[in-house]
């Protein structure tokens, strides 16, 4: 018997729970300025979270999908990304988004069922949140192949979680950015649970990241709630597939702290115990505990922040609320180039019986 070939999958953590380097830093770790500004984004978009859950729990918002707990990710991706390359998120990304250049109020719009929302002022080529599992693999594949026929230094990124691992669109994508070399970044946020569905249960692998071997890429696993390690393998990657040495699945291990969604009670098949010692794990107090180690952050730059961030979201919300909401004709617009007559019907039906001044959202 003659082995053909062996293959490992790397782990990489920078900072424990405690907040502890257990290595030394990469370059740009050791900015404190660069660290403050990851903390930053992640408390924003934790306050954001939170704003959105109590507008869903008061009718002001529908049914929305929390990131608590997963911020290094989103922000650790992000953060490595050039302003041209696309983003293809899932519908848990707003971390990632957000400094991508995604406006509060839009994703409000958006998780208000308002698809102007979607309808980006700055991140204009990113794509919108994808609510089927792992579709988006298949978008960012063949965008990552238009930019290497194209011979564009752009890289497509995708966002998925763990259950996306599990459907034949992200082993089909794989596949074909792995033979077309597609500058392609597939990062697996792997939180554990697919809905009620452990990750256990999913799969029989012992890590996500090894899936990539089958593909022929690279696969690593970081540690999900060090957004160093987040950020360091992105930046690894996003240079590897800009210059055309093919794509890399990266998997980040975190936890959902919080339900699948607002439509979800997790305390139905979750040991609380162990939501408990997970958040011992959490990003933000593992980065904060960090910073203030080293002298970069105090008690009087949290409060502050939190003042700016409680700000932010408090004016994202009074503008999504003032958004006057579409009129009826919108679901026929952007159908068709030239509406088809038989919907003709169906439109002036629409706008008969649409109220003459519609209320603003929510008033």
């Amino acid at each position: 018997m003659t082995t053909v070939a062996t293959f490992t999958v790397d782990h990489t953590s920078y900072l424990d729970a405690a907040g502890n380097a257990n290595k030394p830093l990469p370059e740009f770790a050791q900015d404190a300025a660069t660290l403050v500004g990851f903390y930053r984004a992640m408390v924003l978009t934790r306050a954001f979270d939170t704003k959105a859950i109590s507008l869903q729990r008061t009718g002001k918002l529908g049914t929305f999908a929390s990131a608590l707990g997963q911020e290094a990710i989103g922000v650790g991706v992000a953060a490595a990304m050039r302003p041209d390359d696309v983003l293809f998120p899932s519908y848990r990304d707003h971390a990632a988004q957000l400094l991508r250049g995604v406006t509060m109020a839009e994703s409000l719009l958006y998780w208000g069922g308002d698809e102007r929302g979607s309808n980006f002022s700055r991140a204009r080529d990113d794509f919108p949140n994808c609510v089927p599992i792992g579709t988006q693999v298949c978008h960012a594949a063949g965008a990552a192949y238009a930019f290497r026929l194209r011979g564009e230094p752009r890289v497509a990124v995708t966002i998925f979680g763990d259950g996306g691992t599990s459907k034949g669109d992200f082993y089909e994508a794989m596949n074909m950015a792995g033979v077309w070399r597609a500058p392609l970044v597939l990062v697996v946020n792997n939180n554990q649970w697919a809905i009620s569905v452990p990750r256990t249960k999913q799969t029989a692998a012992a890590t996500l990241a090894q899936k990539a071997i089958a593909a022929g890429i690279e696969g690593c696993q970081v540690d999900g709630n060090d957004v160093v390690a987040v950020h360091d393998a992105l930046l690894r990657a996003l240079d590897k597939a800009r210059r055309f040495d093919g794509p890399t699945l990266v998997e980040a291990l975190s936890y959902r702290l919080g339900d699948h969604t607002t439509a979800d009670d997790a305390s139905r098949y979750r040991d609380p115990e162990i939501v408990q010692h997970q958040w011992e794990s959490e990003p933000i107090a593992r980065l904060r505990k960090y910073l203030t180690n080293i002298g970069a952050w105090d008690k009087a730059r949290e409060e502050a922040l939190a003042k700016v961030a409680s700000e932010q979201v408090e004016a994202a919300v009074q503008e999504y609320l003032s958004v006057a909401p579409p009129d009826a004709s919108a679901m026929f617009a952007h159908l068709y180039a030239a509406l088809p007559h038989a919907l003709d019907e169906q439109l002036a039906t629409a706008e008969h019986f649409a109220p003459e001044n519609g209320e603003h959202r929510h008033g």
